[in-house]
């Protein structure tokens, strides 16, 4: 029988414990093209790498992966272990808890799979940073890292939203790769500082139909799971019918995506005859040249004869409006380096068939570029703003009505978009519901408080309004705050009553300490409610409805604020001379403009749920891309 040796020193793997080659003793040949386990005496091909053993190992002696490694011991006499042999990090230990921190980080931040710790690129640069380092396996971070900085970053984000007044929430549905459907909802809020903060609550599977009754439960369950049930919510959605019930259901004030409104009506003018034509037209055009390398390159060789920009055509997509529009601007400006590669013998010659526009094409294009120009402004305000609030709807809207009504002098395809546009935009936003809270958030922005583009008698309506609400708001904080200190009272005639006669200090720097402190919970108690405050509320002699109106007068008589400014700086400042406005400017400007923050997740759920990974359980989606949009990795 074959002699069994051990692996020689310089195989390092910790398999090589329970693995060796054979020896023949007649000839005293090692056979090192096989190996054969020291267990069982199964035998391997070995081709250089541990991979068979290990698998090896994994399905037939399971058992072995949970003993401690042990170095082998050289066959070719002692030799001294290496610093970085002896002293590995303890996975206990501080510093290693803050590398396998800093890469799970790393996993969640930049989208990364859990594999990425196999790879052995991966695996070179951390033993370079950190020798004594080992990089915990795959399912570590799955199942217990990424899990742990879940928690801590939602009980932060708990700790946020437990500190403002009102927050507003935006939901949308998706589905991913895998044909699971998903629902994400936001959360957005002014903090202390009176900055605007936003965050991902959660990204949670939907199995059920998304019918209003369905997705009002699930908001009612997010407020309950994230404690602002009593945040007076206000919901944020497309206007997909299903969303509104949903508000009217959970009893939500609603506000329409005003990016999606925007879509919505422009994508009526795009399906205009005479509009439609146009585009399946420079879409076919388009669309050879995407395809054809000639012209391609013949359409390069033109734009540098003729000194247009080198840029590329683009086409359009049927759920982006704005696609098409800048389609059609793109074509217009390399419209004469078009004509002329269409027209080079090199394409002619490859091609079977060429279209082209005419010059009533040509024209219909450049009205339909300037008719949907203030749509194409607008909805790249909403985009561009990081975060647009719901005090730019009315005026906005107020404004794309106004430049849509129809001029005799115009062209009739600009007349019939305009029309269009305007018949769908009039139709938004008519609800007294909604028409109040629009006019509400305009009103205290400091931007666009003169409200121009209401009439007088609605104007004076919205400023009451707010007047009316900043006064009961504070109505109800001094009734709570009276309560308290009533409650204070009870406590210390309670105490006082039953404490027992103080006895005598031994030092004497003891008793005015006590008697001070009792003198004035005593003092406060008897005069607290007309001094306390004296020196936050100096109109403490009139009611909350006369100062909130004298606010207002000083509010609307202060020259506006420059449209490039930020109204809750503005606000921050100001809060002194404006208690009761400042309030209710932190209560509406949180509001944003758009579902865009929900819809976003969802590009970024496709750079986490693609098809190699396609397998990830819905909890590990909404980890991921909760840890993605909220973990804070400052040093």
């Amino acid at each position: 029988m074959d002699k069994l040796q051990p692996a020689p020193s310089n195989l390092k793997s910790t398999v090589w414990q329970h693995f060796g080659f054979c020896e023949d003793e007649e000839k005293g040949v090692v056979d090192k093209s096989h190996t054969v386990c020291k267990i069982c005496r199964a035998k391997f091909k070995y081709f250089g790498n541990t991979t068979n053993m290990k698998k090896h190992i994994t399905r037939f002696h399971p058992e072995l992966e949970k003993r401690p490694s042990i170095l082998i011991a050289p066959t070719a006499g002692p030799t001294q272990r290496t610093l970085e042999q002896v002293a590995k990090l303890p996975p206990n230990s501080e510093k290693a808890k803050r590398i396998t921190r800093s890469v799970a980080g790393f996993i969640a931040k930049d989208l990364r799979p859990y594999s990425v710790v196999d790879n052995q690129g991966f695996r070179t640069m951390l033993q370079v940073l950190e020798p004594r380092y080992s990089v915990p396996s795959r399912r570590y971070f799955s199942d217990t890292a990424i899990p742990a900085l879940y928690r801590e970053t939602k009980a932060q984000i708990l700790e946020s939203l437990c500190n403002t007044d009102r927050v507003a929430i935006t939901c949308d549905a998706w589905t991913s790769i895998s044909t699971d459907s998903y629902v994400t909802i936001t959360a957005h809020y002014i903090t202390d500082e009176c900055k605007l903060a936003a965050c991902v609550l959660q990204t949670r599977s939907m199995n059920e139909s998304h019918t209003g009754a369905n997705v009002a439960e699930l908001l009612q369950s997010v407020a309950s799971e994230w404690k602002i049930a009593n945040k007076d919510l206000v919901l944020v959605t497309d206007n997909a019918s299903n969303m509104a019930v949903a508000a009217q259901l959970g009893k939500f004030p609603h506000v329409r995506c005003y990016a999606h409104t925007l879509n919505l009506a422009s994508q009526r003018a795009l399906k205009l005859p005479a509009v439609s034509r146009l585009l399946a037209r420079v879409r076919r055009i388009v669309t050879f040249f995407h395809r054809s390398t000639t012209a391609k390159h013949q359409l390069e060789e033109k734009q540098k004869q003729l000194n247009l920009p080198c840029h590329k055509l683009k086409s359009d997509v049927i759920t982006r409006w704005n696609s098409a529009y800048e389609m059609l601007e793109r074509f217009l400006e390399q419209q004469p380096a078009v004509c002329a590669a269409l027209l080079s013998p090199a394409v002619r010659k490859g091609a079977s068939e060429i279209f082209t526009l005419t010059e009533s094409d040509i024209s219909c294009a450049e009205d339909v570029v300037n008719a949907l120009k203030p749509m194409k402004d607008a909805t790249l305000l909403m985009s561009e703003e990081s975060s647009p609030t719901a005090c730019l709807i009315a005026p906005l809207h107020a404004k794309l009505i106004q430049d849509m009504k129809e001029n005799t002098d115009e062209t009739p395809v600009i007349r019939e978009i305009k029309r269009v546009i305007s018949e769908d935009l009039s139709r938004r936003y008519t609800t007294v519901q909604e028409t109040s809270l629009l006019h509400k958030c305009a009103s205290l922005d400091p931007r666009f408080k003169g409200l121009p583009f209401l009439s007088e008698e609605k104007r004076e309506e919205a400023y009451k309004t707010v007047i009316t609400e900043a006064s009961s708001l504070q109505e109800q904080e001094d009734k709570a705050k009276e309560q308290e200190n009533s409650e204070d009272c009870r406590v210390t005639e309670a105490n006082n009553s039953v404490s027992p006669q103080p006895e005598v200090a031994e030092n004497l720097d003891e008793r005015p300490s006590t008697s001070t402190g009792r003198a004035s919970s005593l003092l406060h108690c008897l005069l607290g409610q007309t001094f306390s405050d004296a020196s936050v509320t100096p109109h403490h002699h009139q009611s909350a409805h006369a100062v909130a109106e004298e606010e207002m007068t000083r509010y609307r008589s202060s020259p506006p604020l420059s449209l490039s400014e930020d109204p809750l700086n503005w606000w921050n400042v100001n809060k002194v001379s404006f208690p009761l406005l400042s309030k209710m400017a932190k209560r509406y400007l949180c509001i944003p403009a758009t579902s865009g923050s929900a819809e976003r997740v969802f590009s970024t759920a496709g750079d986490i749920v693609t098809a190699q990974r396609s397998t990830l359980t819905p909890e590990h989606v909404d980890q991921l891309l909760f840890l993605h949009k909220n973990l804070n990795l400052a040093i």
